[in-house]
Parts: structure tokens; sequence; C-alpha cells
């Protein structure tokens, strides 16, 4: 059969926005029976109503066929007896219906083509992209990823990292996510996932498979331990990812702005793991009970701070990272830092923290005590926090803000210490060399006031003569 314009024109639209002929056909049908609908609304309500479409010539009719079935609660028509049915095109509909239809076909084929869109991206979720900032949707970043848009919501994004419009970013594709806006693509800043593609990206051998990545715990944008295995003789696992220099981890570290990355050995011997775990902490007594998969760590008292961490991270993130839950103790056997594995951020540790108060702590990205300290009038001002919830947060604060104070009055008691040591020091010094000074300025004196009387005896003697 001859194609006609009207073909042409359908075929054109199907290539150029890469949907099929079929949805658009579906979409004129549907915008012509909206169309009468809304013009013949009276006599069409208790009838069924659909188009003959001519696929060639773009002709159509339009049928009413009497109703045999309706769902008694929706009143949605269910069954209609179509050798009943009648022509009822009016007279003129075809530039009525063509008017009326345009937006509606319009639509239409907006949403066949964005239905294109994530069906492609539906088999590429854990695909590392890189991206465009386009706008801010509220609290959500609207990243261009090629064809459509992602989306990353607050829980996705990075702690501390701030967006701004044409900023160029690498984005994992991380789920295809139901809204009241119809389904969006959602990308991600925070997975641990995008770590190991970063590394896939920039390390030959973990992209090959010679370096396995074990185990992954993260807390996005301050912290990752990253736990290595080589699957193939000769190759160095750690060395591999670090590369010469540094070179390798430094790109991921500058893509991750600059969020800490640890690279350790996975080691099947479990002691050893939960040691290279818990670095740069050393010197530790690990005892572990593999039956409640709990490990007590005693630390010395100048290792403490660095297995807990600050807010502690470090035991925190060891414990996700090898799946036990871990106890620090100090030398004396006191219970310092108690860690599950299964808190994503330090706010999870805060006991009587409702999931509600925490969900919108994420929110702002306040995840952190120190977060909650520097920005005090976003959740002291929140209108999502309960009152309760408000006083559970601002005694953990004001002893933040006492043991920071501690801290800075201690480092500049340590300062003046050493620059009044090295003061005395100085003095000490110049002390020492003051009476060599002395003396040889006695020394010089003595030789002039002998030089001064014999000139002045010899002139004397000459006067006399």
């Amino acid at each position: 059969m001859a194609r006609t314009e009207f073909s042409a024109a359908i075929l054109q639209i199907a290539n150029e926005r890469n949907i099929s002929t079929d949805s658009i056909y579906e979409a004129i049908r549907q915008a012509l029976v909206s169309a009468y609908r809304k013009q013949f609304k009276e006599s069409s309500e208790e009838a069924y109503v659909f188009v003959q479409l001519d696929e060639q010539t773009g002709g159509a009719r339009i049928f009413q066929a009497p109703v045999t079935k309706k769902d008694d609660e929706t009143g949605e028509i269910l069954e209609w007896d179509e050798s009943q049915a009648q022509d009822v095109t009016p007279a003129g509909f075809g530039r009525i219906a063509a008017q009326t239809a345009k937006q509606v076909i319009l639509q239409k084929i907006r949403e066949s083509e964005k239905d294109q869109i994530i069906s492609d991206y539906q088999g590429r979720l854990g695909e590392l992209v890189t991206g465009q900032v386009l706008r801010m949707d509220g609290r959500m970043v609207v990243v261009d990823i090629g064809r459509g848009q992602g989306y990353m919501p607050p829980e996705e994004q990075m702690r501390g990292e701030f967006y701004r419009m044409n900023m160029r970013l690498a984005v994992l594709i991380h789920d295809i996510r139901e809204t009241h806006r119809g389904q969006l693509i959602i990308v991600s800043r925070s997975q641990p996932q995008l770590v190991i593609k970063l590394f896939e990206r920039e390390v030959p051998e973990v992209s090959s498979g010679a370096v396995e990545v074990v185990a992954i715990a993260r807390e996005a944008g301050v912290r990752t331990k990253m736990a290595v295995r080589a699957t193939q003789e000769g190759v160095d696992p750690v060395g591999s990812c670090v590369g010469q220099r540094g070179v390798r981890v430094q790109e991921v570290i500058r893509e991750l702005n600059n969020e800490k990355i640890d690279i350790i050995p996975y080691s099947e011997n479990l002691e050893l793991f939960l040691q290279a775990a818990l670095a740069p902490a050393e010197g530790l007594k690990i005892d572990i009970e593999n039956d409640s998969n709990t490990a007590v760590v005693t630390a010395p008292d100048d290792q403490l701070s660095l297995a807990i961490g600050r807010g502690g991270q470090n035991a925190r993130l060891a414990a996700k990272l090898t799946g036990y839950r871990i106890t620090v103790k100090s030398a004396e056997g006191e219970v310092k830092s108690q860690a599950t594995g299964e808190e994503e951020y330090e706010i999870d540790t805060f006991a009587g923290l409702t999931q509600e108060s925490r969900d919108e702590l994420v929110q702002l990205k306040l995840t952190t005590t120190n977060d909650l300290v520097r920005f005090q009038d976003k959740w002291r001002n929140s209108e999502h926090l309960a009152d309760d919830q408000k006083e559970l947060l601002a005694p953990i604060v004001a002893k933040a803000e006492a043991e920071e104070a501690a801290r800075e009055a201690r480092i500049a008691a340590e300062q003046a210490a050493e620059q009044a040591a090295q003061q005395a020091a100085e003095a000490n010094l110049l002390g020492a060399d003051q009476p060599a000074d002395q003396t040889a300025g006695s020394q010089h004196g003595d030789a002039d006031s002998a030089s001064n009387t014999d000139s002045t005896g010899n002139t004397g003697a000459a006067g006399n003569t």
C-alpha cells in the first residue's frame, strides 16, 4: 500500500522520538475519543465510545456501542456490544477534533518517549555516568545524564557537598522510583557502589577482575573503608588501587570531593582482618566470639582515640566492613565505644532519636555531631523536629562544644608552654654568650689604656727634655 503524507509524518515522528508507531496511533485514538466526549458529553455518558482510524490516510470515524457491564464501585466500563455500534461522527468533527487532540497527542508522545527512556535506564542500574547539574528542585538535584534526567534526593547526596548549575560530576544510576510525578530515574553520590565503579574506571586490575573488592563500608562525604584481595598470583591488590605515588586513588578522592579512602588487604584470618579494619590504630588486643559475631577490642591509651575515631566513625566503619559487632575498651577495661555495623550515620547512635527525626536530619544533611554543632539554626528552626527531639540533641551539642573548647584550650596551653620553653632556651643561650663578650671587651679596654699611658709617658718625657 502506498504511503500517504499522514503515515509518512507518523513514521517520521516515531523515528525522531525513538518510539513505536503503534503508541502514536493509540494516542491519536484516545485523543479523538477525548475530544468527542468533551463536545458531546450528554449523549456519550452511557455508551462506550471508540474510534476506527485509517493508519494510512488518517481518516477517523467515531462509534458508540451500548454498555453491557460496568464496575459498580468505579463506574468503569468493562464490557460492551460492538455488534450494535453506531457511527456517530459529527459533521465537521475533523477540524474540531484536530484542534482538541493536538495537545493530547503531544502529551502522549512525550509520555511514550519518557517511558522508553525509563525502560532504557532500567537495564543500566548500577552504571556509572558523568552528568551535569541542570537545576535544583527543592532539596532534589536534577542532573542531565544523556537522554534522560536523573534526580538526586538528599539521602543520595554526599554530606558537605554543595551543587551548582552546570557542575559536572560522576553519579551512579541507582534506582527507578515511582513518585506522584510518575517514574523517576534516581541517581546517587552516596552509595558505596559508586566508589567501586570509580576504582573500576581508574584501576585496570579492578575492572579486569585481577583485584576484587571483597567488602566496602562508607559514610559518604567523609570516609570509606574498602577491603581488597588479588585473584591472580603476583598482583598487589592494595598497591594496584593506590597506584604509583598514589595517582590512582587520588583521582578517586578528587572525584569524591576529598573523601578519605582507606584501602586494606582482605584476610581470611578474622583477627588480622579486624586489625586492618581498625587502622590506623595499632597494638590492639582482639577477642573474637564467632557464635555471637562480636569482637572485643582492647586498645592502649595512646591508640584509643584512633581505634574509635571521631564520633565513633572508625569503629563504626570497621563493624560495617567486617560484619562483626565491635566493642572498644580502654586498657583498664572500661567500655569506650560500641558499634553494631547497622548504623549508617553517627546520628544512628543517638539513643531516643525517632525515625522521623532521623530522616529529617538526613534530609538536612546533618548526620554527625559536628554537623549539628556547625549548623544549629537548621535543626533548631526545623518545623519537622519535635521539641522533645530538639531537647535530646541540645545536650549532645553542648557536650561537643565543651569538648571542643577544652581541646582548643589544651592546644593553646601546649603552644604557650612550647613558646615559653623556646624563649627560655633562647634567653639561656644569650646568657651563656654574655660573659665571653664582656671579657673580650675588658681585654680590649686594658690594651687601649696601656697604649694611652705609654704614649702620654713618652710625650711627657719629651716635653721635659
